[in-house]
């Protein structure tokens, strides 16, 4: 192999790029706007769920049930009649429909246990799940505090002293922009390097390089480091300008440290997508090929929930993965400021992973081109 050979058709492969207008608009919108609305659209918690309260009782305590919706978890509740209650519901406008009784406060007073109705879509399942709890800890303080005659905290026999490291704030969009973008570092390295080998193929370009002194590994070697150089950059101006930027999240860590790891995962993915590319006859199949890789990769590397929560078998099965030991490093790096020292194993399997995928897609490579 020739080093000039390689760094040449790199440059072909970069040129190409500039020139492929959809490619360059989805590098934009992978590493911008993407992370800033993941970071400010995750699921899993409570944000201004619709309510409405069925009030047949018209008391002081009905009333102070309602007013004890409010945001950010609840919408302001609609009071609506008990007709308009399944309607609502069936066309989706609400996500809870609290019924409240007739005669709701006087049986409480009397000593009777009266009943409120909570109607929920589940089809809405994160906001149904999490909301049902909301409502009932709202609905049985108010009741409880109403009955007592007073408010007054409850002092417990023993004091939790909250301390939450890494992110004190909890706040949602700090855990989301970061893992957006380790998932945007995967899906474009893919995508971008079995496009540029599928092009070059629908182009007819292909053959045009094998009749020059060229050997296939110094092919796919350009397509390799050319592709995730463009992912490596992009990946870096996206964590300088758009996470702690524009959303200012907090990095504790050495970002030189996570992008040598994310050049390593780089080097896997990209080999990958090699392997993709030569099993796809052309876009729509590597595409297709495309969802039925990056989407576990993505849900099972612990990056959407953690490792530990999944089976052993699976656990253990994505240990294979390139995306598994990628997540454990960025978050080590990220969000706790690990050094070198604590994510060496991370680092070793990303290169013993990457050394695998690029010998195989080598051997790929050379078998389509026979």
């Amino acid at each position: 192999m020739r080093a000039s050979n390689i760094v040449n058709l790199g440059v072909k492969e970069l040129r190409g790029l500039k020139r492929d207008a959809m490619l360059l608009l989805l590098i934009v919108y992978a590493f911008s706007l993407a992370i800033y609305t993941a970071a400010h659209a995750l699921p899993e918690t409570l944000n201004k769920a619709p309510i409405a309260i069925v009030d047949e009782d018209r008391s002081p305590l009905s009333a102070r049930i309602g007013a004890a919706f409010q945001l950010p978890y609840f919408t302001r509740p609609q009071l609506i009649t008990a007709a308009e209650m399944d309607r609502r519901m069936d066309a989706g406008i609400d996500t809870f429909a609290l019924d409240i009784p007739p005669d709701f406060q006087r049986d409480l007073l009397a000593g009777r246990s009266p009943t409120i109705q909570l109607n929920v879509d589940a089809t809405r399942m994160t906001q149904a799940f999490s909301g049902s709890g909301y409502i009932q800890t709202i609905v049985t303080a108010e009741v409880s505090e109403f009955s007592q005659r007073y408010r007054a905290a409850t002092t417990a026999p023993v004091a939790l002293v909250l301390r939450a490291r890494f992110n004190p704030e909890l706040n949602k969009a700090w855990f989301g922009a970061v893992m957006n973008l380790i998932n945007s570092i995967t899906m474009l390295s893919i995508v971008l390097t079995g496009a540029a080998l599928i092009r070059e193929r629908e182009h007819g370009t292909i053959e045009h390089l094998l009749v020059m002194p060229i050997t296939p590994a110094e092919i796919m070697i350009s397509k390799v480091w050319s592709m995730a150089l463009v992912v490596l950059v992009a990946a870096a101006l996206s964590l300088a300008f758009v996470v702690q930027g524009l959303l200012r999240v907090p990095i504790e860590g050495s970002v030189p440290l996570f992008l040598a790891g994310a050049a390593l995962q780089l080097f896997a993915t990209t080999s990958l997508g090699i392997v993709l590319a030569t099993l796809a006859g052309s876009m729509p199949q590597f595409g297709l090929l495309l969802m039925l890789v990056l989407l576990p990769l993505q849900v099972l590397s612990g990056g959407m929930t953690p490792r530990e929560s999944m089976p052993e078998l699976v656990q253990t099965i994505m240990l294979a993965a390139p995306n598994t030991h990628f997540v454990m490093l960025a978050q080590a790096i990220l969000y706790r400021g690990a050094g070198f020292a604590v994510v060496w194993p991370q680092f070793l399997a990303l290169a013993a992973i990457g050394a695998v995928l690029f010998v195989f897609a080598l051997g790929r490579f050379r078998k389509s081109l026979n």
